[in-house]
């Protein structure tokens, strides 16, 4: 355990939507009668030719500053989470820094990191606002995997959203708000979800089989190191990845389906982005309230993955 929380979070969506009809119009050859059964996705928005990952995170986190009245110069800390980069270099959270506005007393960094992005950046947050170094760390995830997919790719095309998400961790006088975590990396699937020559290329089959295998074994571990059994847990959060993979976890570990959240439909897969815009949504439906323990479960690209379990601080 750490003692950090989360206090805010939000997300923006860029403007242009493409819905299952749009592809069908560029791919008449796609089944989408046997296509949508299995994403449970209808829709993805997608940032404009000069819309980019930092766009995007620039908005969600000026939307957490307005919606919650938060004074951007007590943020202290600024960690960006995406594949997407602006640049090779500068580091893209130095030029976020500037564009919000935020102290030059701000430390500033990206990391690499896809679907299970989000889990280790609430890690580095968390452990750094428990370590006294930051009070206030803003942790933004962002990507335009739209840009790396080519037109014809239909396992991609079909799956991926562009978005944005911003949390703010804080310091926590409770334990237990946040963690513990479970985090790992298994680099020999580092050729199962790749960019070469600036285009995604996904082997899907194996993708799944390292889900099956890997994410109900994460979830165990994570259950026996909190000491926590599956039936104290409020909510399920998992990488919205689409709907035959969140199908085939809940299968596998007999969750009750009231338990999972599921917010893919209309946004689709937005890689680290996922699992904070699925907490927003579940706040705003009602599905998670303050005191709920919710499990957080990110999986992917590495192969890569991480669990923690997070203490809701949310409005009641």
């Amino acid at each position: 355990m750490i003692n950090a929380k989360i206090t805010h979070i939000e997300y923006y969506l860029p403007g242009k939507i493409v819905t299952n009809k749009d592809l069908a119009k560029d791919n008449p050859d796609w089944d989408f009668k046997l296509i949508e059964p299995k994403t449970g996705i209808l829709s993805r928005h997608i940032a404009g030719e000069g819309e980019s990952a930092a766009d995007l995170a620039v908005r969600a986190a000026e939307r957490l500053f307005e919606k919650n009245s938060i004074d951007r110069n007590s943020v202290d800390t600024l960690i960006f989470c995406t594949q997407s980069p602006d640049y090779l270099l500068p580091t893209t959270a130095c030029v976020m820094q500037e564009k919000l506005r935020l102290p030059v007393n701000t430390a500033a960094f990206d990391f690499n990191l896809g679907c299970s992005g989000y889990i280790y950046g609430l890690a580095i947050a968390g452990a750094m606002a428990n370590a006294g170094i930051s009070r206030r760390a803003l942790l933004l995830c962002a990507e335009t995997y739209s840009k790396y997919i080519a037109p014809d790719d239909r396992t991609s095309r079909t799956v991926f959203g562009d978005g944005g998400a911003a949390t703010l961790i804080e310091p926590s006088k409770d334990a237990g708000m946040l963690g513990p975590f479970v985090l790992g990396t298994d680099g020999k699937g580092m050729d199962k979800i790749i960019v070469r020559e600036q285009r995604l290329h996904i082997d899907g089959p194996a993708v799944f089989m390292f889900t099956m295998n890997k994410v109900p074994e994460c979830v165990n571990e994570l259950l026996v190191k909190s000491g926590k059994k599956i039936s104290d847990i409020d909510l399920f959060v998992f990488h919205q990845a689409s709907k035959i993979v969140i199908d085939n976890i809940v299968r596998i570990l007999s969750l009750d389906e009231s338990k999972v959240f599921r917010g893919y439909e209309k946004i689709g897969n937005t890689v680290s982005a996922s699992i904070p815009i699925a907490l927003k949504q579940a706040e705003e439906e009602g599905r998670i309230k303050k005191g709920d323990l919710a499990m957080l479960v990110g999986f992917g690209v590495g192969y890569s993955w991480g669990a923690s379990l997070l203490r809701w601080e949310g409005r009641s």
